[in-house]
Order: C-alpha cells, then structure tokens, then sequence
C-alpha cells in the first residue's frame, strides 16, 4: 500500500500515525541486531518504516536487501530512500524493478550527498542531476505504481545556508523548488531534522501559502548522545535554540542525562506539533529504539504491555499478497519461515474458508535454519545442556512452558506467547509425561477483540479460538492417546512421523477453523486454519529442527547429539483440536 494512502486513511479516521527510518548497518552482526530490533518497534504498528540509500556499490545491494526484508519478512510498509549520488538510470531501474518485483510501493527521491571525499554533489554520467529528475523518471516510466516521497528542508537546503541561515532569497527558491517536486508527482514530504519549532511550523504555513497542500510529515530526531547531537546538526547545518544548548551543556558528559534531555525535547516537540493539527510524526531513530518509543509512550500513541493486532498473525504489506487472510496455524511460531516458504505464491487463500493448500509450498532451505545471532546465543546457553535420556528432554520443554527459557529451536519468537498464560499449569504437567508441546492455543469463546491477552483484529469485536496442541510424542504414548480420544468425540488429530507414515481422524481434504472473529460491519473473519495438507508440508520442517535447529548445538560425537537424532527418528509429530470451545476440556485426554 502507497504510504500517502495510509495517511489519508488514518486522518480520515481521525488517528495520529507515526513511523522509523534506519539505515544499513556496516557489519552483518549489526544487521541481524537492528532486524531484532525492527521487529520490537514495528510491533507498536508504525504506518511504515524507511531504509536509507547507500549510494553506489555493495551499500546500495544491502539497502536493497533491507528493503525486502522489511516488507516481506519484519511485514511493515517499506519507504526506500534512493538517491541520485553515483546513479547513471541503468542502477535506478534497477533499484526501482527489484523493489517492485518485492512488492515495495513506496520511494524517498533523493539527489543524494556528494560522494565520498568530495564536497559538492557531481552529476555522474547517465544519472540525474536533483531529486526533480527523480522523480520525474519514476512517474514517466513507472506512472502510478510508486508512492513518491520527497525531502522539506525547514530551514532550507544545507547546500544555500551560510554563516546566518538562509537568506530569504536563498529560502524562497528553495520553497518554489520543492513545489515543482510536488508538481511532478511527490505526493508526500518528509522533513529534515530541526529542534526550533517554530522554524518547522513557518514552514509547512509557508508551504500552503505557496499552493503546496500534500501532507508534510516533521521528521524529529530524538538527542541519544551530546557529540552525535553536534555532530548531525553541524552537517546538516541545523539551527539549535539558545534554551538547548543551555540545557545540554551541564549534562554533556552525562549520557544517561543527555538522552532523558532528549525523550524530553523531543516529547514537547511533537505535542506542539500534534497540537496544530498535523497527524503524522516520523522518528529518525538511528536505529536505536528507547528514545523514539519513550518519545510515543510519553505522547500516549503506544503502550509498552499493549501491542495491538489486527491479525493473531502479522499480516503481509507486500502488494501482491493483500488477499492473503488466511494461514495455517502449524507455522504460529514460525512466521518468517512460513514467509519464506511462500514468497513463490501466485495467489493466496483469502474468504471465510479459504484453502491454504492450494499454492504449492517452497521447498525447505537454509533459511529456515539460521538464527540471528541474539537468538542463537541464547539456545546455545539454554538448550546445549547435557541430554542423557528422554526425560532430560522432556525437562527442556516443560521448562520452556515454565517461562524459564525465553527461547525455543521451534519458534522464532522470544518466550511464550501471552495467551499460553492461560494453560502454562496444564502445558508443564503433559511436558512432564513425555508430551513435548511446540504450538498451542487456549479456547476462547467471545472474549473482547482488545483484550490484551486473546485479542486481535480492533476494538468493538469478539474473538473465537478452538483449543489447539501441537506436540512430539513416542509411539507407544501416541498409542494411548488415540484410544483415549474416542472417548471424547470433540477432539480431531493428525498425527505423522519423520518418514510419513500417518494415521488421523478427519478427512484427508478437511479444513478446520480454529481462530475467527466478529466485527462490526464486517463478515465473520477467520484467519487461522488446520488442514491436513499443510500439516504433512510442516512436518519436513518441524522434524528437521531436531538435527539441524537443536542436535546442532552440540559437537558432533557427543551423546546428546545422538539421543536427539534418535528422538527425531522414532517420534511422532500430532495436530490436536477440540472442536468443543465452550465446554470442551483437551487436556483431559491427557490424563493417562
């Protein structure tokens, strides 16, 4: 979706939006911390997150990578800068074809800083001499397909400030430039940095008085350290008002103080700024994210213990898969993987009974087993212990469900999930006989949708859920819980082994609700599904970890390693329902 579309939407609606821009990290430990990171903030719903261009070279590849893991994997609407800097029109289609071919609408048109080492901008030969060439080749060749944002410069273009500022000459040219901008197709603005208030809002008054009417988004950039402060206003020649360099001058030294200083600038910034009407707010974080989150929990635009959601799953903002609503539940924990396995799909299951076995899956990668490096540290510390028998096994996983480990091989995930607070007693106590659960949900029977623990979807709305297990057992417990199920006709199972050797209770073609909720003026919405098709797709997956998600931990002739490759081999993977969400009990087929 066109990011000046959101916006539109949102003041429609009445809602103020916010949004983060990063820029690529220079090692690749430094990118896999700042997706973790991503992955934090976008929980708290940005209306989009921007990338910044690394003009030229290697750079330039790895903002293009950013870009598509933002839109496709973190799943937050992308804005990728591009600028004109060392770009003949070859690498500029380039950039634009590989971003649309991943389903990414939306551009910052930049010209860029001079290259490396030089002190003005120098039009390469076959590229673009301003932004205005920019984006004037993105309309004529692209026509409406991207939304084009461009820069606003409050206090003018860096290049025309002089000892004093701007001259007012020097000002207006730059007013009348960024008006031609517009005029060729940029139907959004996003400003420079400032901290004179006052400077921002001349401006945009400026802007109308000059027929500019698109939306101008204040980009604010909260002060984390005194020296960086100095440092990105002295290149971008910015204006620092007499009141903060007084404030900041005593606590220079002090970074904890500085960066209180700057939560609480940047905080009384924005409620100016909020409180003349304008509605959006986009943060340039640095790609650090206490300030700019302290910054929204200050003006009361998110909480920390509330992360809303409009789906129990993140949904995708990848143009081409805006039908996709409907998900298998097995990949809960697994969203990236699920993502990845899926890019390939030329149409996705979408309608109150959608069929998620339609696409055919992509076939397992690497992908699916690497960790980032937080990540993978951590299952290093908490699942790399000695393993001498099955019931040291069984001890990791009742642990996890403990909430004395924050990771797992079979999530991607950090911990448990809110909702499992509600059967963390009844999780441990089949962990503890040999049951090893990887994905569950409690029944809900019309809990609020904004309850903070079920809900999804928005306030006004009521939510729904089928309690659900997913589990690893040995055959002679499966043996037992497949008699005890015929006591209680509720319950449905799928249950495979590593070579595919099955047996259930349902029909080979059943699709299953076990997640739906009820809107106001909305048909019944129904995003989770189980179905026995995709069930013997994530199996390959799911058996797989144990070796190369978990045994892999350990060097390679050590016992543990063993017992877990003869635990992947002789157990069972099991898809469990009750149908019965309002009276039914699962677990009480586990009382063996």
């Amino acid at each position: 979706m066109k990011v000046i579309e959101k916006i539109q939407q949102a003041e429609a609606d009445g809602r103020t939006v916010f949004s983060f821009e990063y820029f690529p990290p220079k090692t690749e430990e430094g990118v896999e911390n700042l997706f973790e990171r991503m992955d934090r903030m976008v929980a708290h719903g940005p209306s989009f997150c921007d990338i910044t261009w690394g003009a030229g070279g290697s750079t330039a590849d790895l903002t293009l990578e950013i870009a598509n893991r933002m839109q496709n994997m973190v799943c937050v609407e992308t804005m990728m800068h591009l600028t004109c800097t060392n770009m003949p029109v070859e690498k500029i289609d380039h950039a634009l074809e590989t971003i649309k071919s991943n389903g990414i609408q939306n551009v910052l048109a930049l010209r860029g800083d001079p290259p490396h080492g030089q002190d003005k901008f120098v039009q390469v030969e076959g590229g673009f001499a301003c932004a205005l060439d920019l984006v004037q080749h993105i309309r004529s060749k692209y026509g409406d397909y991207f939304g084009i944002t461009v820069a606003g410069y409050p206090e003018a273009h860096p290049d025309v400030i002089g000892e004093g500022g701007a001259t007012l000459e020097a000002y207006s040219n730059d007013l009348a430039y960024l008006k031609r901008k517009v005029d060729a197709g940029a139907d959004l603005i996003v400003t420079q940095l400032f901290y004179d208030t006052d400077i921002f809002l001349k401006f945009v008054n400026d802007c109308r008085q000059i027929g500019i009417t698109c939306p101008i988004v204040p980009g604010i950039m909260p002060i984390n350290n005194y020296k960086g402060f100095l440092r990105m206003t002295g290149f971008c020649k910015t204006k620092i008002p007499a009141e903060i360099t007084a404030a900041l001058d005593p606590i220079k030294d002090n970074e904890e103080a500085v960066k209180a200083y700057g939560v609480h600038l940047g905080t009384e910034m924005c409620k100016r700024i909020l409180a003349t009407g304008i509605k959006t707010l986009h943060l340039y974080t640095l790609n650090m994210e206490k300030s700019a989150l302290a910054i929204l929990m200050n003006l009361g635009l998110i909480e920390e213990s509330k992360v809303s959601r409009s789906l129990p799953w993140r949904p995708p903002t990848n143009v081409y898969r805006v039908k996709e609503d409907v998900r298998p539940i097995f990949w809960a924990n697994r969203p990236k993987s699920y993502i990845k396995r899926t890019l390939g799909w030329d149409q996705y299951p979408h309608g109150r009974w959608g069929d998620s076995r339609n696409p055919s899956y992509g076939a397992l990668t690497d992908h699916q087993f690497t960790r980032p490096r937080g990540r993978g540290k951590k299952l290093q510390e908490e699942w790399a212990v000695p393993l001498k028998s099955v019931e040291d096994i069984s001890e990791r996983f009742t642990n996890f469900c403990q909430g004395k480990l924050t990771s797992s091989p079979w999530s991607e995930l950090d911990g448990l999930q809110p909702e499992t607070t509600i059967i963390d007693d009844q999780l441990v106590k089949i962990n503890q006989k040999g049951f090893l659960t990887i994905n569950s949900q409690p029944a809900v029977n019309g809990e609020k949708s904004d309850s903070p623990t079920v809900g999804w979807g928005g306030p006004g709305g009521y939510v729904y859920q089928k309690a659900y297990l997913e589990l690893f057992c040995a055959k002679e417990k499966l043996d037992q819980l497949v008699e005890k199920i015929k006591a209680f006709p509720s319950l449905t199972y799928i249950a495979v082994n590593k070579d595919g050797e099955s047996f259930s209770n349902i029909p080979a073609n059943a699709v299953n609700a076990v997640t739906w909720g009820v809107f106001p003026g909305k048909e019944i919405i129904q995003p989770t599904v189980v179905d026995s098709a995709s069930f013997m797709v994530w199996k390959d997956e799911a058996f797989e970890i144990w070796t190369r998600g978990w045994a892999c931990l350990f060097p390679e002739s050590d016992s543990s390693r063993e017992l877990l490759e003869k635990v992947q081999k002789s157990y069972y993977l099991v898809s469990l329902v009750d149908n019965d969400y309002i009276h039914g009990d699962l677990f009480a087929a586990f009382k063996i």
